[in-house]
């Protein structure tokens, strides 16, 4: 017979400790994002403003570069523009396709100087094009094109060689009157220095959070100062043009570069103080944030802009203190919302005790509070219906858990495949059961995220939030619940391998640390559990 709920609060008992552990944490995290940190504040001199910034125009819903279709509307570009106008001198192109070559005459309107760039890539035909485009633009307007740039970081991506990079810069400058340079990161400069006697000014992209090595943002700044000295030295009598420098405000942390609002604002306002006292010349990324670009380099392409997406609105101010986030009502609100219906599920489960209910409240708290969490993660960082679909539809299962747990007596999860039959067989399962399925279910889908993040981590964000809950609940239960099946066993080894390789080459990164302790608890319990005891019937 099914062992009463009575004679497991032990169990009860962990269950409560460890989301109560769990709940602290997470509200003294949301509450450390509120406080406001002092930084620089930054006070440009009266009319002076940022000398230059990346400007992409693909920051509306659905737009991006890579439908071939697409045409920017000579509206969007002037409302862009006339945010940016009140910012900065000047905006920096990377390609006059797709209705860009109409910037320059709304940088006219606007006021501001343009850096006019050249794609270039694989397709040789269309560099012909892009090239030519670009040098009758650059010659008609002399008054608002700065520089001619032919190619961004286009040795780094492997698409052309220095040999015909050097041939399209020798005829840009032979049939253009405007400074001619070619843009890429700094290792590729110094790695393809010949290029520099051909080009009138030297661009270079220092990236602190791009390094191979990235950088703390307590130690960025002193990283590019030492980058462009290095640089200027290497290039001796080549002016020097930082092409790209920024940080980013949300997204993965790589090892000691963290993204976020805070650090973004510290980043610009310390870089723009240090350029301007140091007389460099800069071009900051980016203007906008840029949603398309998640399909690229993931959450933390999207949000390297100074202005909001859509709404054009400043993600911080340049003087004063800024905090990470604006409120902590919503993730109190949700944590109190699955309270209460931790609570209702008790109280409408046969012979409960306190302490169940406790525990049960207590697991609503937390998942209420992850699932606002994870929401706020979601609006930004999930890129299409398919992830929305399937990420959602794991978020959705482990929302479930507390519901389950409270139709749940405490006897032994079957495996994944015994639930599973029982359900294709149209037989009504039990709470244990459907707990079982669902630790099946979710361990299957954590599993196979650990071994994505493992083999391919750059662009890949960490998904604590997504399996928190999960983690907390079958971290606690399979310690006295025995073993999975064999496919449970499995996806267990899977994940172990997966967050511990995942986190060995970057220890101190907190993100990593906490998919470790994560893929830990979820793991773990299943593959030192005792085997199961078969209950008499």
């Amino acid at each position: 017979m099914p062992a009463s709920r009575t004679a497991h609060r032990p169990l009860w008992l962990a269950l409560l400790v460890a989301h109560l552990a769990a709940l602290a944490g997470l509200l003294a995290l949301v509450w450390a994002q509120i406080r406001p940190v002092a930084m620089y504040d930054l006070h440009l001199a009266e009319g002076e403003k940022l000398k230059c910034v990346s400007y992409a125009p693909y920051h509306l819903p659905g737009q991006t570069p890579f439908d071939k279709k697409a045409h920017v509307s000579r509206e969007q570009i002037s409302a862009d523009l006339a945010a940016l106008s009140k910012i900065t001198e000047c905006v920096r192109l990377y390609s006059i396709d797709q209705g860009l070559d109409q910037v320059v005459d709304v940088a006219r309107e606007a006021g501001l100087k343009v850096l006019l760039g050249a794609w270039i890539g694989f397709d040789r035909k269309k560099n012909a094009i892009e090239l030519e485009r670009a040098i009758a633009l650059a010659n008609a307007n002399p008054d608002i094109v700065r520089a001619l740039i032919v190619g961004n970081e286009v040795l780094l991506r492997r698409e052309r060689s220095e040999d015909e990079m050097r041939a399209l810069i020798r005829e840009a400058k032979s049939r253009t009157t405007v400074p001619v340079t070619y843009a890429d990161v700094w290792e590729f400069w110094t790695k393809h220095d010949s290029l520099a006697s051909e080009v009138d000014f030297v661009t270079v992209h220092i990236l602190p959070f791009w390094e191979d090595e990235p950088v703390d943002i307590e130690h960025a700044l002193a990283h590019v100062a030492r980058i462009h000295a290095r640089v200027g030295t290497h290039f001796a009598g080549k002016a020097i043009l930082i092409g790209e420098t920024g940080w980013p405000s949300e997204g993965r942390q790589r090892e000691a570069s963290k993204p976020s609002r805070v650090n973004q604002a510290r980043y610009i306002r310390e870089f723009v103080h240090q350029a301007h006292a140091r007389g460099w010349n800069y071009n900051l990324i980016e203007a906008l944030d840029q949603p398309w670009k998640r399909r690229l380099e993931g959450t933390v392409g999207g949000y390297w802009g100074m202005l909001e997406a859509r709404t054009l609105k400043p993600k911080f101010p340049l003087a004063g203190p800024v905090s990470e986030r604006a409120g902590v009502l919503p993730p109190v609100v949700g944590a109190g919302v699955g309270a209460l219906l931790g609570l209702l599920l008790a109280a409408t489960s046969r012979g409960t005790t306190a302490l169940r209910t406790t525990a049960l409240a207590a697991a609503g708290a937390t998942t209420g509070l992850i699932a606002v969490l994870h929401w706020e993660h979601a609006r930004i960082a999930y890129r299409d219906a398919l992830e929305w679909t399937v990420l959602g539809g794991v978020a959705l299962l482990a929302a479930l858990l507390p519901a389950v747990l409270a139709r749940w007596n405490g006897e032994a999860l079957p495996a994944g495949e015994e639930a599973w039959a029982r359900l294709r067989a149209r037989q009504r399962p039990s709470s244990a059961q459907m707990l079982g399925l669902l630790r099946a279910v979710l361990m299957f889908a954590a599993a196979i995220a650990a071994l994505l993040l493992f083999a391919d981590s750059r662009y890949r964000d960490f998904p604590t939030l997504l399996y928190l809950t999960p983690a907390l609940v079958f971290g606690v239960v399979g310690w006295w619940q025995g073993k999975g099946g064999r496919a449970e066993n499995i996806f267990a080894w899977v994940m172990l391998i997966s967050v511990i390789g995942r986190w060995l080459p970057e220890p101190s990164n907190p993100q990593a640390i906490g998919w470790l302790a994560a893929g830990l608890a979820l793991s773990v319990p299943l593959l030192a559990a005792r085997p199961r005891q078969h209950e008499q019937r």
